[in-house]
């Protein structure tokens, strides 16, 4: 039986990325890009997130910006109505680009994790990347001013600052620091790390997720309003501790609650985001019997029993390794036991 679909979609168009991110929730850059060689495929994958009626579309990676016909294929999905919003690293910005995006995204989000170019390329995982992403962003500042002027369409473009351990402490100083560079920029969004990808290694979580305190500080009340009087009026901070995304049984149930679908490079669709495995592919099912497919999933007796129970972030990154083992995909696993010996290199690369 049909049912509504997504309220949002995030395709990860390619795991190809010029990054190394210590936290990568999908490890691109370090696997297969697996994305769609052919143009037509990828507006066939399209035409299906049109068929869904989401409200927003991201195009997300990986490095959108590696896909040569990205502007085509977001320009299909806005020209049908839906809001489209772009993640990127702002690596392959040149003066062209924020024109270009303005065009056919609604959002524009730049990927930041530091206040300093030392702890931002670390995060990153290359030196170079905050030199890069700060051009990427004062071109973005200039023209999103310039198409205002000359009543073009309007460029927003906002800054996603994942928060670990080793960065916590940057954040007032980046409020700072961003709101008084750029102001043109719309929004700054602090999202603690999620157990997710290279997030859910136990390594990880021993010396950069979260700690609880740390967590309750993030989404305090007056943590927030101290965030938003440092940033001023023309801006919005947003935070969140991300633990809306454990989707525990008790409260996610109800669909209306679990409303994201995520898409791998290659059209298929994982059964909720953040978790490994896939219940089925765009390109040769019909989306709204995989959307289905993916609800019915939370009424496994095994993902009630792995996620009841969870209340703390190392909990939850317990439950994904727990559900990623039982779910995943051959490759999946065999990607998480090569990253777990340590195959898998997650140091700093140089920048050119």
């Amino acid at each position: 039986m049909h049912v509504d679909g997504p309220e949002i979609i995030i395709w990860d168009i390619t795991f190809a990325c010029p990054l190394r991110c210590v936290h990568c929730y999908s490890e691109s850059g370090r696997r297969p890009s697996r994305q769609l060689r052919s143009p037509e495929d990828m507006l066939r994958v399209a035409d299906a997130f049109i068929a869904l009626k989401p409200r927003v579309v991201s195009l997300a990676g990986g490095e959108p910006l590696l896909i040569k016909n990205i502007f085509t294929i977001a320009g299909k999905l806005a020209d049908a109505g839906i809001s489209t919003c772009i993640y990127t690293s702002g690596w392959l910005f040149d003066a062209a680009t924020p024109d270009k995006l303005a065009e056919v995204f609604h959002q524009i989000s730049v990927s930041v994790d530091g206040a300093t170019a030392a702890t931002h390329d670390r995060i990153r995982g290359r030196a170079g990347s905050f030199e890069r992403v700060n051009r990427a962003l004062g071109l973005l500042d200039q023209t999103a001013a310039r198409r205002r002027d000359e009543g073009l369409r309007p460029l927003s473009f906002m800054l996603e600052f994942v928060v670990v351990r080793s960065n916590v402490d940057e954040i007032e100083e980046f409020v700072a620091t961003m709101s008084a560079r750029y102001p043109n920029l719309a929004a700054i969004s602090f999202n603690a790390a999620a157990p997710s990808g290279l997030g859910s290694g136990v390594e990880f979580g021993r010396t950069e997720l979260l700690h609880d305190d740390q967590l309750e500080m993030l989404v305090s009340p007056d943590f927030r309003a101290r965030m938003q009087d440092i940033a001023g009026d023309r801006m919005t901070v947003n935070i969140t501790d991300n633990l809306g995304l454990i989707q525990p049984p008790t409260r996610s149930r109800h669909r209306e609650e679990s409303s994201v679908m995520q898409v791998e490079p290659d059209g298929e669709v994982r059964w909720m985001p953040v978790y490994e495995g896939s219940v089925g592919n765009l390109l040769n099912e019909d989306p709204f019997v995989i959307w289905e497919r993916a609800m019915d999933r939370w009424s496994d007796p095994f993902v009630v029993e792995t996620l009841s129970p969870v209340r703390t972030v190392r909990e939850w990154a317990e439950a994904v390794r727990r559900l990623n083992a039982r779910y995943g995909a051959e490759a999946d696993r065999e990607r998480i036991e090569r990253r777990a010996n340590g195959a898998i290199p997650l140091t700093v690369a140089p920048s050119r």
